[in-house]
């Protein structure tokens, strides 16, 4: 008679499954209740790289203040633009560049970053993906500052309806809509940490993604309507060739991320279909982040 099979004994341990979306979705709910540890750290990352500054933290106001006035000055003469109207477009538009811009270099390099807390430090990964996003709004939050110090100078140009450019459509001014700038910053931030967590995890296996990456978001930045506006692009010229420009400008995801915010902030038209794609980008984005945490989390700590 055949000896019973030890997976078939009811004294040996049941089979576990270290590929579940059960446990990949268990990471992410263990590090936002571990939220405590993620915003102290993250507030520590700030206090450690301005120790011994004067000032501390407001360089990071500085230095966002000195390049939105030196882009906003700039591209005012070379596109004849008013620069009460274009300055403030160019430095909220920069304001939130540098937020997303921060989160996907940065969540290139999260888990290689924290090799020694991954191995060491019994934690979900993903904390260290809050972590970092937690910083990267520390960073937004002092750099709306300079968003306060423009709109105080330049209120007078914004609260009624006013252009960007000759050629640019007609915005109806700042008004209670501002206050959309606050769920569009939510998803802003969600949708960094399903970013971050998938960069993170394809970098960490493969090295050659942080500098691919660096290079690749220098002509993003050329491509979104950051420093140029994006109105321009749906006049039609001679040929009537306005369309396809606006449809470049369309299909590049940044632009519908920066408008949710840029757009109330600044008193512009909020046009949903922005909205409409971002919610759809938020969806995808972390059904595809779910499915790499479920088939690579636990191979993190060998790939550090």
């Amino acid at each position: 008679m055949q000896a019973p099979s030890t997976l078939d004994s009811p004294e040996a341990p049941p089979a576990v499954k270290s590929r579940s979306f059960k446990r990949a979705f268990a990471d992410v709910r263990e590090a936002w209740d571990h939220r405590e540890l993620w915003g102290h750290l993250g507030w520590q990352d700030i206090k450690q790289r301005y120790r011994r500054s004067v000032i501390g933290p407001l360089w990071i106001t500085i230095s966002m203040g000195t390049t939105a006035l030196a882009l906003g000055l700039l591209y005012s003469v070379l596109f004849k633009t008013e620069v009460a109207t274009f300055l403030p477009y160019v430095t909220v538009g920069f304001i939130v560049w540098n937020f997303i811009v921060g989160c996907v270099t940065e969540g290139t390099d999260v888990f290689i970053a924290n090799e020694g807390l991954i191995k060491h430090l019994p934690a979900p990964i993903s904390v260290h993906v809050m972590r970092m996003v937690w910083r990267q709004v520390l960073f937004l939050l002092h750099n709306l500052v300079v968003y306060g110090i423009v709109l105080a100078i330049f209120f007078t140009s914004l609260n009624h309806e006013y252009r960007i450019g000759e050629s640019s459509p007609l915005q109806p001014g700042l008004s209670w809509t501002i206050l959309l700038a606050i769920p569009g910053f939510v998803l802003l931030a969600v949708n960094a940490v399903w970013v971050s967590l998938l960069f993170g995890v394809i970098s960490t296996r493969f090295r050659d993604i942080p500098p691919v990456v660096n290079s690749f978001i220098n002509l993003v930045f050329f491509m979104t309507p950051i420093v140029w506006d994006a109105g321009v692009l749906s006049r039609v010229t001679g040929g009537g060739d306005g369309d396809w420009r606006m449809l470049i400008a369309e299909l590049n995801p940044v632009y519908h991320f920066v408008e949710v915010v840029r757009a109330p902030l600044l008193g512009h038209t909020v046009d949903w279909h922005h909205w409409a794609v971002v919610g759809g980008f938020t969806v995808g984005g972390w059904a595809l982040a779910m499915v790499i945490l479920r088939n690579y989390r636990a191979r993190v700590s060998y790939w550090v």
